[in-house]
């Protein structure tokens, strides 16, 4: 199960990742906390798109629907409204960041009892980016995450359910940056994609090494990149997303990249699997 704050985050931040496991035989949730109600129309060519214009909550629905079928994947929204991005101003009243954590994880408790996922993935503290929406997403998965295992939280959700292992997403990490400039410079000296890479290692040359597992993703950036195009309202055709050729990222990083945060059986690091001494129970 992975618990994300908007619709296209799922597709930006471990898509590859969930096409893998379903490529295996794994049943894959999506959880999308919000409806992304607030976003804006990201993408200049949907100006005047009449849905766009008239109903971007409607067309951010479909978007995910789109993104849920190019990764086979299960999907179920936990009914909270974008809380938006406005520097130093409240949460709206009834947005997701402005419901207490009691009630919000209420129904997360109830999905996780009823898929009983052995691993659950999400953001960190700081929620990847401080959007309030993103934060919040951390606060309720790991209360959810907590509150699933033990009987006397909501009850009436169903029997208690303990999760295995808890990752936060760590993707986008300079180790990747390094490996994929350098195979680049090596490939194409001249290619005007080593600047924005270079910009980028030099914006994350202070960022610690958490990742711990690194699954073997490569086969399956197609399916990533098909996801992301679903969410035509929020990645333009010329995303950074699609800079970088995934024939180049295959060679240089094949991995999307994740940090163990909360474990209830033993493995050894670094991981290449999520599932890594989860005994299954068939």
């Amino acid at each position: 199960m992975a618990v994300h704050a908007h619709p296209d985050d799922e597709s930006s931040k471990g898509a590859a990742t969930y096409a893998y496991y379903r490529s295996l035989g794994v049943e894959v949730m999506i959880v999308s906390c919000t409806g992304g109600e607030r976003g804006s129309i990201l993408n200049p060519s949907l100006t005047g798109h009449a849905m766009a214009e008239r109903d971007l909550p409607g067309l951010r629905r479909l978007e995910m629907q789109g993104a849920q079928e190019a990764l086979n994947v299960q999907h179920r929204w936990l009914g909270y409204e974008d809380s938006g991005m406005d520097e130093g101003q409240e949460a709206p009243p009834n947005s997701f960041a402005a419901i207490p954590i009691d009630y919000s994880a209420e129904p997360l408790v109830n999905l996780i009892r009823e898929f009983r996922p052995q691993v659950l993935i999400t953001y960190d503290e700081n929620g990847g980016y401080p959007h309030p929406d993103h934060i919040r997403c951390h606060e309720v998965s790991m209360e959810a995450y907590r509150a699933a295992a033990d009987p006397s939280r909501y009850p009436h959700t169903g029997q208690p359910w303990q999760i295995d292992k808890v990752y936060y997403d760590r993707i986008f990490n300079l180790e990747r940056i390094d490996a994929m400039y350098l195979a680049l410079s090596v490939a194409e000296p001249d290619s005007p994609l080593l600047e924005p890479l270079g910009a980028a290692r030099e914006r994350m040359e202070n960022y610690p090494k958490l990742a711990t597992t690194h699954v073997p993703a490569g086969d399956f950036l197609e399916a990533r990149d098909a996801a992301l195009r679903s969410h035509a309202s929020q990645v333009t055709p010329d995303s950074s997303f699609f800079f970088w050729p995934n024939d180049l990222v295959r060679e240089a990083w094949p991995y999307e990249d994740f940090q163990l945060v909360e474990s209830k059986v033993d493995t050894a690091m670094p991981e290449s699997d999520l599932f890594a001494g989860i005994q299954d129970d068939a």
